[in-house]
């Protein structure tokens, strides 16, 4: 078992990151208890000229993690109601993320964050066991046959190019 740091997430290649999520362990610690979900679904968002990512429309308030420390997470409110978990990955300045939409126990990005107890205090937090968000690396085998890529979901707004891209990653059973 190894707990994965920003090093882990420190490049330019999102996809790759994104897809290597999958298997991983999505750990979050409350008061009296640990939970730890594999990760079975996930969307890359990457950098400023990915129409779907919010850093196409600058830097902002809003998108400053998403220039931060690979590493962190990067945590907002969608449609008003439900809490979005990204993984920022990096280097510093280069605003890329990806989109935790899937968990062995839960589908959907706004279930998961709601079941998780998951909010916004984790927004620019690191993902490690201080903050009590982290993912661990159990060696849990994934084959390539049992990884299907497929466009985004809910990115229409991107345009045609950036929402058909296969961007989009889910660990079938």
């Amino acid at each position: 078992m190894r707990k994965l740091v920003e090093a882990d997430f420190n490049s330019r290649d999102t996809l790759m990151l994104a897809r290597g999520l999958l298997g991983k362990h999505l750990v979050i610690r409350s008061e009296d208890r640990e939970l730890s979900h594999i990760i079975t679904e996930v969307e890359a968002y990457d950098g400023p000229e990915d129409l779907a990512c919010h850093a196409s429309k600058g830097r902002t308030l809003r998108t400053e993690p998403l220039f931060g420390s690979p590493g962190c997470w990067y945590v907002y409110l969608c449609y008003g109601m439900h809490e979005m978990l990204n993984l920022v990955t990096g280097p510093v300045d280069y605003p890329a993320a990806i989109l935790i939409r899937g968990l062995d126990a839960v589908s959907g990005p706004g279930r998961l964050t709601k079941r998780l107890g998951v909010g916004r205090r984790f927004n620019s937090m690191p993902a490690n066991t201080e903050t009590g968000m982290w993912l661990v690396d159990r060696g849990l085998p994934v084959e390539e046959a049992s990884v299907r890529a497929t466009p985004r979901i809910g990115v229409d707004y991107a345009g045609e190019d950036w929402a058909n891209r296969p961007y989009r990653f889910v660990l079938e059973h």
